[in-house]
């Protein structure tokens, strides 16, 4: 196949260099490539239309799974239908007190710390003056989704809840969120927090890169210290089933949170890593407490069976960047072009189905809309697509090729400023050096041979007279 390529690319450029007028055509638009190709961008979503057989059904009014190291949507139904994203507001919330707070933090507790926040919903039950760390409120926000460990940390980050939604929503836009506007810290169900399945994988998935949010996200209980208002110690117990009881538990979750709203219904958000690979899902609106658990882990199973995400080594495309650059530059001799700068840049993974990565797969370029101009002078520059072509037809663009063309005068010279008659006198006398001692070795041998010849001829000679 590298042969074939190899002639097809010496084939189109001397097709090319016949025709020196020519306008030069380069696909810039990477995103847009031929409707066969899949751009890098696409890429993300292109197997939302890729449904493997045995992928499973989940209940919910949206969903996705997300694969957090080639940032692509494995699967997902409404992945940027807007709702009420309920108490897993509160990873957001925590995510910032991670960020911006130290665990052993305290903080003094004040009225509006818990002041007005519904009789229905979790709390710690802190009350003013008392003390209390960051790490004990952050273990009472995830493992209980406590709402008043949630007002305690925004209001001590920005001294008020509503400047702290507004971190929120700068943060959310960092992340890549395009559909979230927070309102509220802790998910209250009267207050218009919105966002969608996408959104929240991105702000879970944040989380999870942060090793204190996993180790207590996966805590089975904390017991959080008596205070200087309250000399008992109080039992934090994570209520997410995927600690808290073995027919739920899952060997690869790393953490997440539940929620439940009245006009919603049920949601979760976890998060999972196998042998290295991360995988985000996100369940919103599901009709049954229960049956989010089960359709999350069907879900993390079939992200790791259904789909696999490879790595994008750029040392197993050196040969065929290599053979392009030395394929140009020999289609251009005879002119006065040359390549002049190059360079290759690769995305760092890529996910496709299982099935496809069995089949097998080549690598290659994507020279259909390059024509070099070699009647001019001005630098050319050409962008690339890097192909992977999978022996199902199915073609993804992993990178790009950055080449310039240009005047092979224009090429600079390796210290021009040192050049002088003396450094072409010493040019000069090195050649004749090299000369002389080419003809003095060449002399020699001759000599030797010489010698060699008439020892021979004297020895048959003596042989012969023995012989007579």
């Amino acid at each position: 196949m590298k042969r074939i390529m190899s002639l097809f690319l010496s084939a189109m450029l001397t097709v090319c260099l016949l025709f020196p007028g020519a306008v030069l055509a380069v696909n810039d638009d990477l995103d847009n490539p031929d409707d066969d190709i899949i751009s890098q961008n696409e890429a993300r979503y292109d197997l939302l239309t890729d449904i493997p057989p045995d992928a499973p059904e989940v209940t919910g009014t949206s969903y996705i799974l997300y694969d957090a190291e080639s940032d692509t949507v494995l699967l997902g139904k409404n992945i940027d239908a807007q709702v009420q994203p309920a108490a897993i507001t509160k990873l957001m919330t925590v995510l910032l007190a991670l960020e911006n707070l130290d665990l052993d933090d305290t903080i003094t507790v004040t009225q509006p710390m818990y002041i007005g926040i519904p009789e229905n919903y979790y709390t710690l039950g802190v009350t003013e003056g008392e003390e209390v760390t960051v790490r004990d409120l952050i273990y009472a926000a995830l493992l209980e989704s406590d709402s008043d460990a949630c007002l305690c940390l925004a209001i001590k980050i920005s001294g008020a809840e509503s400047l702290f939604t507004g971190l929120m929503n700068s943060r959310a836009t960092e992340l890549g969120c395009t559909n979230t506007f927070f309102t509220n810290c802790y998910g209250n169900d009267d207050v218009s927090n919105v966002s969608t399945a996408h959104d929240m994988a991105l702000i879970l998935n944040a989380c999870t890169d942060n090793q204190d949010f996993v180790d207590i996200s996966t805590t089975y209980q904390h017991t959080m210290l008596g205070t200087n208002l309250y000399a008992d110690s109080r039992v934090i117990s994570n209520a997410n089933r995927f600690i808290s009881t073995q027919e739920y538990s899952y060997d690869y979750y790393v953490g997440g949170l539940t929620g439940f709203a009245e006009n919603v219904g049920y949601s979760i958000a976890s998060a999972a890593s196998k042998s290295g690979r991360k995988l985000v899902g996100i369940i919103l609106g599901a009709t049954d407490s229960l049956g989010r658990y089960s359709d999350m882990i069907d879900m993390f199973d079939s992200g790791y069976s259904a789909f696999s995400t490879l790595p994008i080594d750029q040392g197993e495309f050196m040969p065929l960047y290599n053979d392009t650059i030395e394929q140009i530059n020999s289609a251009l001799l005879g002119t006065d072009l040359a390549v002049m700068e190059s360079s290759i840049t690769l995305s760092p993974y890529l996910t496709t189905t299982s099935s496809r990565v069995a089949l097998g797969s080549y690598n290659t370029v994507e020279l259909s809309n390059v024509i070099i101009d070699t009647s001019s002078m001005e630098n050319q520059y050409f962008r690339i697509p890097v192909l992977r072509v999978f022996n199902d037809g199915k073609t993804y663009i992993v990178g790009v090729l950055d080449i310039e063309v240009g005047e092979k005068d224009n090429l600079i010279p390796i210290n021009p400023e040192k050049r002088s008659i003396w450094t072409a006198l010493k040019t000069a006398l090195v050649t004749l050096i090299v000369i002389l001692a080419l003809l003095i070795i060449l002399v020699y041998s001759l000599i030797i041979f010489r010698r060699k010849a008439r020892r021979r001829a004297s020895r048959e000679f003596k042989n012969k007279n023995k012989m007579l």
